[in-house]
């Protein structure tokens, strides 16, 4: 099994959640999305981002505004409607529900951890 493959596609599960968080924030330029998501050690590149946005806007989640620039061409700034406030916080707690269970899962006492591997014991417990 490869492991990048799996890792990427939990990073792609969470990453429409954590775009929403930043924007939640107050009104935001994409470049500063990418930024804060770097920062965090979760990189997005334009060409995942824009489609996202866009998805997300013609699902009403987020609305934008043009600024006017005084270096280049105007910035499209977005915030979330009242619809995506909405969203988000029913996607918040499906994210608190999740890491709850998963922490309740890869911590509990007696079973392997991610640090310890499963013995032929635990295997045929699991398998039962």
């Amino acid at each position: 099994m490869n492991i990048e493959n799996t890792q990427s596609q939990m990073r792609k599960g969470v990453l429409e959640f954590c775009i929403l968080s930043i924007i939640k924030r107050g009104e935001v330029y994409p470049s500063d999305i990418i930024d804060e998501m770097k920062k965090a050690n979760l990189n997005i590149l334009e060409g995942t981002l824009y489609p996202l946005l866009t998805r997300l806007k013609n699902a009403d989640l987020l609305t934008y505004r043009w600024v006017e620039s005084s270096s280049g061409p105007p910035r499209k700034y977005f915030l979330l409607t009242e619809k995506g406030a909405a969203f988000y916080s029913e996607l918040s707690a499906t994210w608190n529900e999740l890491a709850n269970a998963v922490t309740t899962i890869t911590h509990s006492n007696g079973q392997a951890t991610n640090t310890e591997p499963m013995t032929n014991t635990d295997t045929n417990n699991f398998n039962q």
